[in-house]
């Protein structure tokens, strides 16, 4: 069915947000023929929106492939539960809704909860996927995400890293995780939603929903965004820009998965062209 909500995305957001989809798709070659893709919907305006574009792009785009809408239920509270599923119904999402125990489990966690939340979440999502025979996952990570997380890297953890369009899976054979809404900027995302006067669900985690620390790096991350836009409207479109930019023949040290190259071993692959090519 055609509803509002799908023609609104070809038509009013055509630009700044079906468009943008195309182009990540194609670009990253995120969905080949008969893929079957397992599309994450957490409840938020995101993981919904990415639903909605990936039913248009299954009805009118050129590659043919399956999608089946899958939510995992983390322990949300009646409320949070009932918003998702009316929102699916508006939004005419044929959801799936699988229940685990992780908030019952990361809450009783002295140390670094959100972490091992984090990667249960993963876990199951994965699980379930591989279960509905998916050999993807798609998630809603959007530009902004992308952005900060580089800034994230470089600000506290004295690394730069980035945010990946898609990932092959280290612990499920033959499963990739893939981005489609990569290139959308959050705000266009909040345009959308503001537009069809929509209400999503927004951090339901038990232990940290009267905490304000919750993300609060990133909180800072795109607070010192927003002072640098005053400087250069383009700020965020320039870093985004240049993670896909850089100049290796530049680089002080690095490390592929756990093999660190320092600068010296760099510098001397260097003067060996054949080696450093491979």
């Amino acid at each position: 069915m055609n509803t509002l909500f799908q023609r609104s995305l070809i038509t009013k957001f055509r630009k700044t947000i079906y468009r943008k989809v195309v182009k990540a798709v194609e670009t990253y070659n995120l969905i080949e023929p008969n893929d079957k893709i397992a599309v994450c919907i957490s409840g938020g305006k995101d993981s919904m929106l990415l639903a909605l574009c990936i039913k248009e792009l299954q009805a009118h785009g050129p590659v043919p492939f399956e999608a089946v809408y899958i939510s995992m239920n983390p322990g949300y509270n009646d409320a949070n539960l009932q918003r998702i599923k009316e929102n699916a119904k508006l939004l005419d999402i044929d959801i799936d809704i699988f229940n685990t125990p992780i908030f019952e489990y990361a809450t009783t966690q002295d140390e670094n909860p959100c972490y091992i939340c984090a990667r249960m979440r993963r876990g199951y999502l994965y699980n379930y996927a591989l279960k509905l025979g998916c050999n993807k996952i798609a998630l809603g990570h959007h530009a902004d995400d992308v952005i900060e997380t580089t800034l994230l890297g470089i600000f506290y953890s004295n690394e730069l890293t980035f945010m990946r369009p898609k990932l092959r899976s280290k612990n499920f054979n033959n499963m990739e995780l893939i981005r489609p809404l990569y290139m959308v900027k959050e705000q266009s995302i909040i345009n959308w939603k503001n537009y069809h006067n929509l209400e999503f669900i927004g951090c339901a985690c038990p232990l940290t929903k009267n905490i304000d620390v919750i993300d609060s790096k990133r909180k800072e991350v795109k607070e010192i965004i927003k002072e640098l836009k005053k400087y250069n409207d383009e700020i965020d479109e320039s870093i985004f820009r240049s993670i896909h930019n850089l100049n290796l023949g530049t680089v002080v040290g690095a490390r592929l998965n756990d093999e660190r190259y320092p600068f010296n071993d760099i510098y001397e692959m260097e003067a060996n062209k054949d080696a450093f090519k491979n």
